[in-house]
Protein backbone atom coordinates (compact mmCIF):
# COMPACT_ATOMS: atom_id res chain seq x y z
CA UNK A 1 0.00 0.00 0.00
CA UNK A 2 1.39 3.05 -0.74
CA UNK A 3 2.40 5.74 2.30
CA UNK A 4 0.50 9.20 1.82
CA UNK A 5 3.32 10.92 0.22
CA UNK A 6 3.96 8.57 -2.01
CA UNK A 7 0.27 8.45 -3.08
CA UNK A 8 0.54 11.94 -3.83
CA UNK A 9 3.63 12.06 -5.77
CA UNK A 10 2.30 9.00 -8.13
CA UNK A 11 -0.84 11.54 -8.41
CA UNK A 12 1.44 14.26 -9.89
CA UNK A 13 3.73 12.13 -11.92
CA UNK A 14 0.33 10.47 -13.73
CA UNK A 15 -0.69 14.78 -13.94
CA UNK A 16 2.93 15.29 -15.70
CA UNK A 17 2.72 12.74 -17.84
CA UNK A 18 5.29 10.43 -18.94
CA UNK A 19 3.06 8.31 -20.96
CA UNK A 20 5.60 7.49 -23.55
CA UNK A 21 3.55 5.52 -26.04
CA UNK A 22 0.90 8.15 -26.56
CA UNK A 23 3.52 11.58 -26.67
CA UNK A 24 5.05 10.64 -30.05
CA UNK A 25 1.58 10.78 -31.47
CA UNK A 26 0.54 13.90 -29.44
CA UNK A 27 3.66 15.32 -30.60
CA UNK A 28 3.43 14.46 -34.16
CA UNK A 29 -0.32 15.84 -34.34
CA UNK A 30 0.16 19.45 -32.45
CA UNK A 31 3.97 19.66 -34.64
CA UNK A 32 2.20 19.38 -38.03
CA UNK A 33 -1.42 21.33 -36.71
CA UNK A 34 1.09 24.16 -36.12
CA UNK A 35 2.83 23.78 -39.15
CA UNK A 36 6.45 22.82 -37.64
CA UNK A 37 6.26 19.41 -37.95
CA UNK A 38 8.47 19.88 -41.15
CA UNK A 39 10.59 22.67 -41.21
CA UNK A 40 11.14 24.41 -44.36
CA UNK A 41 13.11 27.17 -43.01
CA UNK A 42 16.21 26.73 -45.80
CA UNK A 43 17.57 30.28 -44.92
CA UNK A 44 15.65 31.83 -41.55
CA UNK A 45 17.36 31.04 -38.30
CA UNK A 46 13.78 29.56 -36.63
CA UNK A 47 13.76 29.56 -33.05
CA UNK A 48 10.81 26.94 -31.84
CA UNK A 49 10.45 26.96 -28.21
CA UNK A 50 8.10 25.32 -25.79
CA UNK A 51 7.41 27.71 -22.68
CA UNK A 52 5.94 26.68 -19.31
CA UNK A 53 2.54 27.77 -20.40
CA UNK A 54 0.18 28.52 -23.53
CA UNK A 55 -0.28 32.56 -23.92
CA UNK A 56 -3.99 33.89 -24.26
CA UNK A 57 -3.49 37.10 -21.92
CA UNK A 58 -1.70 39.49 -23.84
CA UNK A 59 -1.38 42.55 -21.39
CA UNK A 60 1.48 42.79 -19.62
CA UNK A 61 -0.48 45.33 -16.68
CA UNK A 62 -3.48 43.21 -16.37
CA UNK A 63 -1.40 40.32 -15.13
CA UNK A 64 1.93 39.20 -13.15
CA UNK A 65 1.43 35.63 -14.96
CA UNK A 66 4.96 34.96 -15.67
CA UNK A 67 4.59 34.01 -19.90
CA UNK A 68 2.73 37.76 -19.95
CA UNK A 69 5.88 38.86 -18.66
CA UNK A 70 8.05 36.50 -21.06
CA UNK A 71 5.80 38.20 -24.18
CA UNK A 72 6.36 41.76 -22.76
CA UNK A 73 10.16 41.49 -23.33
CA UNK A 74 9.86 40.23 -26.52
CA UNK A 75 7.89 42.98 -27.81
CA UNK A 76 8.45 46.13 -25.65
CA UNK A 77 11.14 47.27 -23.89
CA UNK A 78 11.90 48.93 -20.51
CA UNK A 79 13.34 52.84 -19.70
CA UNK A 80 15.51 50.99 -17.16
CA UNK A 81 16.89 47.83 -16.19
CA UNK A 82 18.52 45.48 -13.67
CA UNK A 83 21.89 43.66 -14.82
CA UNK A 84 23.13 40.39 -13.53
CA UNK A 85 24.73 42.14 -10.17
CA UNK A 86 20.97 43.68 -9.36
CA UNK A 87 22.11 47.06 -10.57
CA UNK A 88 20.02 49.59 -12.22
CA UNK A 89 21.02 50.13 -16.38
CA UNK A 90 20.14 52.75 -18.69
CA UNK A 91 18.12 51.22 -21.03
CA UNK A 92 15.61 53.25 -22.72
CA UNK A 93 16.31 56.61 -20.84
CA UNK A 94 19.14 57.88 -18.67
CA UNK A 95 18.34 59.89 -15.56
CA UNK A 96 19.70 62.81 -12.96
CA UNK A 97 18.48 63.29 -9.87
CA UNK A 98 18.06 66.59 -8.23
CA UNK A 99 20.00 67.12 -4.32
CA UNK A 100 17.11 66.98 -2.75
CA UNK A 101 16.17 63.99 -4.29
CA UNK A 102 12.58 64.82 -4.97
CA UNK A 103 13.44 65.32 -9.05
CA UNK A 104 13.91 62.97 -11.53
CA UNK A 105 15.12 63.54 -14.90
CA UNK A 106 14.87 61.13 -17.54
CA UNK A 107 16.15 61.47 -21.03
CA UNK A 108 15.07 58.81 -24.14
CA UNK A 109 18.40 57.58 -26.07
CA UNK A 110 18.24 58.06 -29.49
CA UNK A 111 16.92 55.83 -32.39
CA UNK A 112 13.52 54.51 -30.31
CA UNK A 113 11.06 53.63 -32.89
CA UNK A 114 7.72 51.75 -32.52
CA UNK A 115 7.12 49.09 -34.81
CA UNK A 116 4.84 51.06 -36.82
CA UNK A 117 7.67 53.59 -37.07
CA UNK A 118 6.44 56.00 -34.98
CA UNK A 119 9.21 57.43 -32.63
CA UNK A 120 8.84 56.59 -28.47
CA UNK A 121 8.28 60.19 -27.17
CA UNK A 122 8.19 61.32 -23.74
CA UNK A 123 4.43 61.18 -23.38
CA UNK A 124 4.60 57.92 -24.39
CA UNK A 125 6.60 56.95 -21.76
CA UNK A 126 4.64 59.35 -19.09
CA UNK A 127 1.22 57.43 -20.11
CA UNK A 128 2.82 53.99 -19.62
CA UNK A 129 4.28 55.01 -16.24
CA UNK A 130 1.12 56.20 -14.74
CA UNK A 131 -1.31 52.99 -16.45
CA UNK A 132 1.57 50.67 -14.75
CA UNK A 133 1.10 52.56 -11.50
CA UNK A 134 -1.94 51.80 -10.94
CA UNK A 135 -1.68 48.80 -10.68
CA UNK A 136 1.81 47.14 -9.64
CA UNK A 137 2.67 47.49 -5.80
CA UNK A 138 5.62 49.70 -6.10
CA UNK A 139 4.78 51.68 -8.25
CA UNK A 140 1.60 52.59 -6.02
CA UNK A 141 3.86 53.18 -3.50
CA UNK A 142 5.52 55.94 -5.50
CA UNK A 143 2.76 57.60 -6.57
CA UNK A 144 1.60 58.00 -3.40
CA UNK A 145 4.43 60.33 -3.08
CA UNK A 146 3.94 61.87 -6.69
CA UNK A 147 3.66 65.97 -7.00
CA UNK A 148 3.91 65.32 -11.14
CA UNK A 149 4.80 63.55 -13.62
CA UNK A 150 5.24 65.08 -17.01
CA UNK A 151 7.00 65.97 -20.77
CA UNK A 152 9.17 68.39 -20.89
CA UNK A 153 9.69 68.04 -24.14
CA UNK A 154 9.72 64.70 -26.83
CA UNK A 155 12.59 63.77 -25.47
CA UNK A 156 12.38 64.43 -21.81
CA UNK A 157 10.26 64.24 -19.18
CA UNK A 158 9.80 64.89 -15.04
CA UNK A 159 9.01 62.85 -12.24
CA UNK A 160 8.83 64.70 -9.40
CA UNK A 161 8.17 64.29 -5.92
CA UNK A 162 6.59 65.83 -2.72
CA UNK A 163 9.01 63.82 -0.62
CA UNK A 164 12.03 61.66 -1.70
CA UNK A 165 11.76 58.06 -2.15
CA UNK A 166 15.20 56.89 -2.39
CA UNK A 167 13.59 53.04 -4.49
CA UNK A 168 12.31 54.63 -7.01
CA UNK A 169 15.05 53.91 -9.80
CA UNK A 170 14.87 49.83 -8.48
CA UNK A 171 11.67 49.81 -8.66
CA UNK A 172 11.09 50.95 -12.55
CA UNK A 173 13.98 48.53 -12.87
CA UNK A 174 12.70 45.24 -11.67
CA UNK A 175 12.56 42.66 -13.72
CA UNK A 176 9.26 41.57 -12.98
CA UNK A 177 5.60 41.67 -11.19
CA UNK A 178 5.15 43.82 -12.93
CA UNK A 179 8.09 45.76 -15.43
CA UNK A 180 7.12 49.42 -16.66
CA UNK A 181 7.06 48.23 -20.59
CA UNK A 182 6.47 51.44 -22.57
CA UNK A 183 3.49 51.26 -24.81
CA UNK A 184 2.35 53.99 -27.14
CA UNK A 185 0.45 56.81 -25.25
CA UNK A 186 -2.59 56.18 -26.86
CA UNK A 187 -2.94 52.37 -26.08
CA UNK A 188 -1.04 53.69 -22.71
CA UNK A 189 -4.22 55.36 -22.05
CA UNK A 190 -6.76 52.07 -21.52
CA UNK A 191 -7.73 52.03 -18.11
CA UNK A 192 -5.47 49.64 -16.19
CA UNK A 193 -8.95 47.77 -15.76
CA UNK A 194 -9.16 46.77 -19.15
CA UNK A 195 -6.93 45.06 -21.68
CA UNK A 196 -5.13 46.75 -24.35
CA UNK A 197 -6.09 45.69 -27.89
CA UNK A 198 -3.54 46.98 -29.94
CA UNK A 199 0.18 45.18 -29.46
CA UNK A 200 2.84 48.05 -30.83
CA UNK A 201 6.33 48.21 -28.77
CA UNK A 202 9.33 49.55 -29.35
CA UNK A 203 11.62 46.10 -28.19
CA UNK A 204 13.38 44.26 -30.44
CA UNK A 205 10.86 40.89 -31.85
CA UNK A 206 7.96 42.14 -33.36
CA UNK A 207 4.35 39.90 -32.13
CA UNK A 208 2.72 38.49 -35.50
CA UNK A 209 -0.59 39.20 -34.64
CA UNK A 210 -1.83 36.99 -37.37
CA UNK A 211 -0.20 34.11 -36.44
CA UNK A 212 -0.83 34.06 -33.24
CA UNK A 213 -3.30 31.00 -31.78
CA UNK A 214 -4.32 31.52 -27.77
CA UNK A 215 -3.15 29.31 -26.02
CA UNK A 216 -1.68 27.32 -28.86
CA UNK A 217 0.98 29.19 -30.76
CA UNK A 218 2.84 32.94 -31.37
CA UNK A 219 5.20 34.08 -33.60
CA UNK A 220 7.55 36.53 -32.84
CA UNK A 221 9.88 38.41 -36.46
CA UNK A 222 13.06 40.24 -35.54
CA UNK A 223 12.72 43.87 -35.31
CA UNK A 224 14.92 45.33 -38.06
CA UNK A 225 14.74 48.72 -37.10
CA UNK A 226 15.83 47.68 -33.35
CA UNK A 227 18.67 49.70 -32.00
CA UNK A 228 20.21 47.90 -29.39
CA UNK A 229 22.25 49.32 -26.87
CA UNK A 230 26.25 49.09 -27.31
CA UNK A 231 26.82 47.28 -23.49
CA UNK A 232 27.28 43.66 -24.00
CA UNK A 233 23.79 42.06 -22.83
CA UNK A 234 23.63 41.50 -19.07
CA UNK A 235 20.12 40.22 -17.36
CA UNK A 236 17.65 42.80 -18.25
CA UNK A 237 19.94 45.06 -19.44
CA UNK A 238 22.55 45.97 -22.34
CA UNK A 239 22.40 45.32 -26.08
CA UNK A 240 19.27 43.08 -27.36
CA UNK A 241 20.90 42.04 -30.79
CA UNK A 242 18.89 39.74 -32.34
CA UNK A 243 20.85 37.12 -34.08
CA UNK A 244 17.66 35.24 -35.36
CA UNK A 245 14.80 35.77 -37.64
CA UNK A 246 11.71 34.27 -35.76
CA UNK A 247 10.74 33.05 -32.87
CA UNK A 248 8.12 30.78 -32.68
CA UNK A 249 6.45 30.11 -29.49
CA UNK A 250 4.27 26.05 -29.21
CA UNK A 251 2.26 24.39 -26.49
CA UNK A 252 2.28 21.12 -25.76
CA UNK A 253 -0.13 18.75 -23.61
CA UNK A 254 2.67 17.13 -21.86
CA UNK A 255 6.63 17.24 -20.57
CA UNK A 256 6.94 13.65 -22.27
CA UNK A 257 5.75 15.24 -25.63
CA UNK A 258 8.33 18.03 -25.66
CA UNK A 259 10.69 15.94 -24.69
CA UNK A 260 10.16 13.52 -27.50
CA UNK A 261 10.42 16.76 -29.62
CA UNK A 262 13.04 18.37 -28.60
CA UNK A 263 15.09 15.08 -28.67
CA UNK A 264 14.20 14.73 -32.45
CA UNK A 265 14.86 17.92 -33.59
CA UNK A 266 11.09 19.23 -33.59
CA UNK A 267 11.76 21.90 -30.81
CA UNK A 268 14.95 24.02 -30.01
CA UNK A 269 14.10 25.32 -26.23
CA UNK A 270 11.90 23.67 -23.52
CA UNK A 271 11.69 26.08 -20.20
CA UNK A 272 10.72 23.97 -17.63
CA UNK A 273 11.85 20.52 -17.69
CA UNK A 274 10.45 18.07 -14.82
CA UNK A 275 12.86 16.47 -12.32
CA UNK A 276 12.08 13.16 -12.89
CA UNK A 277 11.89 13.31 -16.42
CA UNK A 278 15.93 14.68 -16.82
CA UNK A 279 17.31 11.29 -16.47
CA UNK A 280 15.52 10.65 -20.36
CA UNK A 281 17.68 13.77 -21.78
CA UNK A 282 21.04 12.55 -20.64
CA UNK A 283 21.83 10.04 -23.09
CA UNK A 284 21.50 12.81 -25.50
CA UNK A 285 24.60 14.40 -27.16
CA UNK A 286 22.23 17.15 -28.85
CA UNK A 287 20.63 18.45 -26.13
CA UNK A 288 21.26 19.91 -23.03
CA UNK A 289 19.31 20.07 -19.77
CA UNK A 290 20.97 22.89 -17.22
CA UNK A 291 19.70 25.05 -14.70
CA UNK A 292 20.12 28.90 -16.20
CA UNK A 293 18.38 30.46 -13.20
CA UNK A 294 20.58 30.01 -9.79
CA UNK A 295 18.10 32.01 -7.38
CA UNK A 296 14.96 29.79 -8.47
CA UNK A 297 11.49 30.21 -7.32
CA UNK A 298 9.46 30.14 -4.32
CA UNK A 299 6.14 28.16 -4.67
CA UNK A 300 3.00 29.91 -2.93
CA UNK A 301 -0.82 29.86 -1.88
CA UNK A 302 -3.00 32.53 -1.88
CA UNK A 303 -6.56 32.67 -0.49
CA UNK A 304 -9.25 35.13 -0.68
CA UNK A 305 -9.92 37.82 2.10
CA UNK A 306 -13.16 38.78 0.39
CA UNK A 307 -15.26 35.97 0.79
CA UNK A 308 -15.65 32.64 3.63
CA UNK A 309 -13.87 30.77 5.43
CA UNK A 310 -10.76 32.90 4.14
CA UNK A 311 -11.87 36.21 5.18
CA UNK A 312 -11.95 34.93 8.94
CA UNK A 313 -7.99 35.10 10.02
CA UNK A 314 -8.28 31.88 12.70
CA UNK A 315 -9.56 30.04 9.03
CA UNK A 316 -6.19 31.18 7.31
CA UNK A 317 -4.20 30.35 10.44
CA UNK A 318 -5.99 26.59 10.88
CA UNK A 319 -5.11 25.88 6.70
CA UNK A 320 -1.24 27.04 7.62
CA UNK A 321 -0.84 24.92 10.31
CA UNK A 322 -2.56 21.86 7.80
CA UNK A 323 -0.03 22.64 5.48
CA UNK A 324 3.90 20.85 5.18
CA UNK A 325 6.47 22.30 3.10
CA UNK A 326 8.33 19.14 2.88
CA UNK A 327 5.23 17.14 0.92
CA UNK A 328 4.46 19.86 -1.54
CA UNK A 329 8.27 20.28 -2.33
CA UNK A 330 8.58 16.45 -2.54
CA UNK A 331 5.63 15.88 -4.47
CA UNK A 332 6.56 18.52 -7.10
CA UNK A 333 10.08 18.13 -7.40
CA UNK A 334 11.45 14.90 -5.88
CA UNK A 335 14.86 15.48 -5.75
CA UNK A 336 15.79 17.27 -2.84
CA UNK A 337 18.59 18.52 -5.04
CA UNK A 338 16.42 20.69 -6.44
CA UNK A 339 14.54 21.92 -3.56
CA UNK A 340 14.80 23.99 -0.16
CA UNK A 341 12.27 24.06 2.54
CA UNK A 342 11.69 28.01 3.33
CA UNK A 343 10.19 29.46 5.33
CA UNK A 344 11.10 33.22 4.10
CA UNK A 345 8.30 35.38 2.75
CA UNK A 346 11.64 37.39 1.73
CA UNK A 347 13.27 33.75 0.33
CA UNK A 348 15.96 32.49 1.50
CA UNK A 349 19.69 33.07 0.62
CA UNK A 350 18.06 36.94 0.37
CA UNK A 351 19.43 39.82 2.52
CA UNK A 352 15.75 39.92 4.03
CA UNK A 353 15.82 36.16 4.92
CA UNK A 354 13.95 35.64 8.08
CA UNK A 355 11.33 32.68 8.68
CA UNK A 356 9.38 34.05 12.06
CA UNK A 357 5.97 32.37 11.78
CA UNK A 358 6.86 29.76 9.22
CA UNK A 359 7.50 26.91 12.37
CA UNK A 360 4.89 24.72 11.24
CA UNK A 361 5.23 25.14 7.39
CA UNK A 362 9.29 23.84 7.47
CA UNK A 363 8.80 21.46 10.51
CA UNK A 364 6.31 19.02 8.51
CA UNK A 365 2.93 20.85 9.50
CA UNK A 366 0.60 20.30 12.39
CA UNK A 367 -2.36 18.32 11.50
CA UNK A 368 -3.63 17.98 14.97
CA UNK A 369 -3.03 22.11 15.81
CA UNK A 370 -5.10 22.25 12.29
CA UNK A 371 -7.88 20.23 13.46
CA UNK A 372 -8.63 21.90 16.65
CA UNK A 373 -7.93 25.41 15.29
CA UNK A 374 -10.00 24.90 12.44
CA UNK A 375 -12.87 23.63 14.96
CA UNK A 376 -12.46 26.26 17.07
CA UNK A 377 -12.21 28.94 14.35
CA UNK A 378 -16.38 28.67 13.97
CA UNK A 379 -15.62 27.25 10.00
CA UNK A 380 -18.64 25.81 9.19
CA UNK A 381 -18.36 23.98 6.66
CA UNK A 382 -18.38 26.62 3.86
CA UNK A 383 -16.66 24.93 0.44
CA UNK A 384 -13.21 25.76 -0.36
CA UNK A 385 -12.90 26.61 -4.14
CA UNK A 386 -9.36 25.24 -4.61
CA UNK A 387 -8.36 25.94 -8.32
CA UNK A 388 -6.25 23.19 -10.05
CA UNK A 389 -4.33 23.36 -12.74
CA UNK A 390 -3.90 20.90 -14.91
CA UNK A 391 -1.29 21.96 -17.82
CA UNK A 392 1.81 22.99 -16.19
CA UNK A 393 3.92 20.52 -14.36
CA UNK A 394 5.10 23.34 -11.77
CA UNK A 395 1.94 24.39 -10.66
CA UNK A 396 0.02 20.68 -10.89
CA UNK A 397 1.21 18.99 -8.13
CA UNK A 398 0.34 22.06 -4.59
CA UNK A 399 -3.34 21.56 -5.52
CA UNK A 400 -3.26 18.13 -5.10
CA UNK A 401 -1.20 18.00 -1.61
CA UNK A 402 -3.20 20.88 -0.54
CA UNK A 403 -6.53 19.33 -1.01
CA UNK A 404 -5.46 15.85 1.10
CA UNK A 405 -3.94 17.54 3.99
CA UNK A 406 -6.72 20.85 4.32
CA UNK A 407 -9.68 17.55 3.78
CA UNK A 408 -7.69 15.84 6.52
CA UNK A 409 -8.28 19.17 8.94
CA UNK A 410 -11.48 18.90 8.23
CA UNK A 411 -12.29 21.40 5.44
CA UNK A 412 -14.53 20.50 2.81
CA UNK A 413 -12.60 21.13 -0.33
CA UNK A 414 -13.86 21.56 -4.07
CA UNK A 415 -10.85 21.07 -6.21
CA UNK A 416 -11.83 22.05 -9.57
CA UNK A 417 -9.44 20.95 -12.62
CA UNK A 418 -8.85 23.62 -15.53
CA UNK A 419 -5.70 24.67 -17.25
CA UNK A 420 -3.03 28.01 -15.95
CA UNK A 421 -4.40 30.48 -18.41
CA UNK A 422 -8.14 29.85 -17.36
CA UNK A 423 -6.82 30.12 -13.86
CA UNK A 424 -5.00 33.13 -14.71
CA UNK A 425 -7.92 34.92 -16.09
CA UNK A 426 -10.37 33.18 -13.25
CA UNK A 427 -8.31 34.41 -10.39
CA UNK A 428 -8.40 38.20 -11.59
CA UNK A 429 -12.57 37.56 -10.34
CA UNK A 430 -13.79 38.82 -7.74
CA UNK A 431 -16.83 36.84 -7.95
CA UNK A 432 -18.43 35.01 -5.03
CA UNK A 433 -16.92 31.61 -5.60
CA UNK A 434 -19.57 29.35 -5.74
CA UNK A 435 -20.63 32.11 -8.68
CA UNK A 436 -17.43 31.48 -11.02
CA UNK A 437 -14.92 32.91 -8.45
CA UNK A 438 -12.53 30.65 -5.80
CA UNK A 439 -10.99 30.74 -2.24
CA UNK A 440 -7.20 29.36 -2.73
CA UNK A 441 -4.83 28.90 -5.45
CA UNK A 442 -1.51 28.07 -6.21
CA UNK A 443 1.99 29.47 -8.39
CA UNK A 444 5.25 30.54 -8.10
CA UNK A 445 7.68 33.34 -7.82
CA UNK A 446 11.01 34.15 -9.19
CA UNK A 447 12.89 34.93 -6.21
CA UNK A 448 14.31 38.57 -7.56
CA UNK A 449 10.07 39.42 -7.51
CA UNK A 450 9.40 38.61 -3.94
CA UNK A 451 12.66 39.35 -2.17
CA UNK A 452 12.11 42.84 -0.61
CA UNK A 453 8.49 44.67 0.44
CA UNK A 454 8.53 47.16 -2.11
CA UNK A 455 8.25 44.64 -4.95
CA UNK A 456 6.28 41.54 -3.42
CA UNK A 457 3.22 41.67 -4.90
CA UNK A 458 1.66 39.66 -1.98
CA UNK A 459 2.48 42.03 0.19
CA UNK A 460 0.28 44.96 -0.57
CA UNK A 461 -2.98 45.72 1.83
CA UNK A 462 -4.33 48.00 -0.62
CA UNK A 463 -8.18 46.08 -0.81
CA UNK A 464 -9.54 46.21 -3.97
CA UNK A 465 -6.04 47.86 -5.28
CA UNK A 466 -3.83 44.79 -3.87
CA UNK A 467 -2.75 41.42 -5.53
CA UNK A 468 -5.12 38.73 -5.93
CA UNK A 469 -6.68 38.20 -3.03
CA UNK A 470 -7.27 41.82 -2.42
CA UNK A 471 -6.31 41.29 1.43
CA UNK A 472 -7.24 45.08 3.33
CA UNK A 473 -4.22 45.30 6.08
CA UNK A 474 -3.08 48.74 7.18
CA UNK A 475 -0.43 47.76 9.25
CA UNK A 476 1.10 45.92 6.80
CA UNK A 477 1.01 49.15 4.61
CA UNK A 478 2.62 50.91 7.34
CA UNK A 479 5.16 48.54 7.70
CA UNK A 480 5.85 49.48 4.04
CA UNK A 481 6.18 52.82 4.33
CA UNK A 482 8.60 52.33 7.72
CA UNK A 483 10.65 50.09 5.27
CA UNK A 484 11.10 53.15 2.77
CA UNK A 485 11.98 55.76 5.73
CA UNK A 486 14.65 53.17 6.66
CA UNK A 487 18.19 54.78 6.93
CA UNK A 488 20.22 51.76 6.72
CA UNK A 489 20.18 48.21 5.63
CA UNK A 490 20.20 47.13 9.02
CA UNK A 491 16.91 49.20 9.91
CA UNK A 492 15.42 47.71 6.86
CA UNK A 493 16.39 44.42 8.11
CA UNK A 494 14.45 44.92 11.24
CA UNK A 495 11.15 46.34 9.45
CA UNK A 496 11.75 43.20 6.95
CA UNK A 497 11.56 40.92 10.04
CA UNK A 498 8.05 42.71 11.47
CA UNK A 499 6.64 42.17 8.10
CA UNK A 500 7.63 38.35 8.46
CA UNK A 501 5.94 38.12 11.57
CA UNK A 502 2.81 40.08 10.42
CA UNK A 503 2.51 38.26 7.29
CA UNK A 504 2.44 34.84 8.80
CA UNK A 505 0.32 35.75 11.81
CA UNK A 506 -2.34 37.06 9.79
CA UNK A 507 -2.04 34.11 6.77
CA UNK A 508 -1.02 37.18 3.92
CA UNK A 509 -0.12 34.05 1.79
CA UNK A 510 1.53 30.72 2.34
CA UNK A 511 5.55 30.42 1.26
CA UNK A 512 5.58 26.23 0.53
CA UNK A 513 9.56 26.38 -0.17
CA UNK A 514 12.15 27.30 -3.16
CA UNK A 515 13.16 25.22 -6.06
CA UNK A 516 15.46 25.45 -9.02
CA UNK A 517 13.41 24.40 -12.28
CA UNK A 518 15.75 22.90 -15.30
CA UNK A 519 15.45 24.16 -18.74
CA UNK A 520 16.50 22.10 -21.74
CA UNK A 521 17.86 23.19 -25.62
CA UNK A 522 19.57 21.96 -28.42
CA UNK A 523 22.98 22.35 -29.03
CA UNK A 524 22.39 24.44 -31.66
CA UNK A 525 21.12 27.37 -29.65
CA UNK A 526 24.23 28.84 -28.11
CA UNK A 527 25.10 32.07 -26.18
CA UNK A 528 21.60 31.89 -24.34
CA UNK A 529 21.88 34.50 -21.54
CA UNK A 530 21.06 32.83 -17.92
CA UNK A 531 18.55 35.17 -16.45
CA UNK A 532 15.75 34.65 -14.06
CA UNK A 533 14.11 35.67 -17.54
CA UNK A 534 13.80 33.36 -20.29
CA UNK A 535 15.18 35.95 -23.39
CA UNK A 536 16.06 35.10 -26.95
CA UNK A 537 18.12 38.16 -27.62
CA UNK A 538 21.84 37.67 -28.05
CA UNK A 539 21.05 33.58 -28.58
CA UNK A 540 22.61 32.45 -32.01
CA UNK A 541 21.00 29.29 -33.46
CA UNK A 542 24.32 27.36 -35.32
CA UNK A 543 23.74 24.84 -38.28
Amino acid sequence: MLSFKDSLREKAAWLRGGRTLQAGLIAGALLSGTGLATPSFAEEKVVTAVMHSGLRVIDPVITTAHIVRNHAYMIYDVLVAVDETFKPQPQMASWEISEDKKTYTFTLRDGLKFHDGAPVTSADAVASLKRWGVKDSGGQLIFDVTESLEPKDDKVFVWTLKEPYAPLIDTIAKMSALPPFIMPAAVAATPATESITSFIGSGPFKFVEAEYQPGVSVTYVKNEDYVPRSEPASWMAGGKVVNVDKVKWVTMPDSQTTINALLSGEVDYMEQVPVDLLPILEGSDDVVAEVRDPLGYQTIGRMNFLYPPFDNVKVRKAALMALSQEDVLGTLIGNPDYYKVCGAVFGCGTPLEDEAGAETLINGGDLEGAKKALAESGYDGTPVVLMQPTDVPTISAQPIVAAQALREAGFNVDMQAMDWQTLVGRRASQAKPAEGGWNLFFTNWGVPEINTPLINPMLNGRGNDAWFGWPTDEKLEALRKDFIAAETADDQATVAKQIQAHALDVVNYIPLGQYLSPQARTTKLVDMIGSPVPVFWNLKKED
